[in-house]
């Protein structure tokens, strides 16, 4: 089986919103937690049609920060204290090394209430 099914069931099944876009900005895929979190399909569109223009002036100079170095790779965006998250864009990048496109990474910060291996 192809690698790839693995990291797509990884990211299907992570309950945080998960949006990749490439480098033209267009989003290549949501996770379910992502359409479910926003209420629509954005995939095949621009991510910069659902901000205003100061928020893609931001992305496009996060974008420019990943290109400066491979070791750019995370940027805090946000954080939302109603939620008790914080937000970042992470760099995609190839096996050389090369940006190929970004993603958004939500990280909740609450702690676990259920009991280990509670089945």
């Amino acid at each position: 089986m192809e690698l790839s099914v693995f990291f797509k069931s990884v990211i299907d099944s992570d309950s945080a919103p998960v949006v990749i876009c490439d480098l033209e900005h267009i989003v290549v895929y949501m996770n379910p937690a992502s359409i479910k979190r926003y209420h629509t399909d954005l995939t095949g569109k621009s991510i910069k049609l659902c901000h205003n223009s100061g928020s893609n002036q931001k992305i496009d100079r996060v974008i420019e920060w990943f290109k400066e170095s491979k070791e750019n790779n995370k940027v805090f965006t946000s954080r939302n204290d109603e939620e008790n998250k914080d937000v970042y864009m992470i760099a995609l990048r190839d096996d050389e090394g090369k940006l190929i496109g970004y993603y958004e990474k939500h990280e909740y910060r609450n702690c676990e209430t259920g009991q280990p291996y509670a089945l």
